[in-house]
């Protein structure tokens, strides 16, 4: 009775037989599969940790080859493009026809 007095109110369930009071949910949660599955979480997670820096890796390296070589070739072909304008402007207004494309 000391138990019920304990509560204030609620129902007491009599004492399971063996002593054990393992619910549903604990039994699910101790259960093989739900260890199985954990481990298979931990490990996706793992290789996406991976995968993820391994890709950072590689886009930062991506990146600082696409700066020191192919933006100097951007700008000196960009630099090439207005010479080329400039000189059929020249051209233009000096009255002598502009040679187009590359000399044979």
């Amino acid at each position: 009775m000391a138990s019920s007095q304990s509560r204030r109110g609620g129902v007491s369930l009599p004492e399971r037989p063996g002593g054990r009071d393992d619910s549903i949910i604990t039994k699910i949660s101790r259960s093989p599969i739900v260890a199985r599955g954990k481990q298979a979480a931990g490990d996706a997670a793992f290789v996406a940790n991976k995968l993820l820096r391994s890709t950072g890796k590689a886009a930062w390296i991506a990146g600082t080859t696409f700066l020191i070589l192919v933006v100097p070739l951007i700008i000196e072909m960009d630099r090439e493009q207005q010479l080329n304008e400039l000189e059929l402007q020249q051209a233009s207004i000096l009255g002598t026809p502009a040679a187009i494309g590359p000399p044979k």
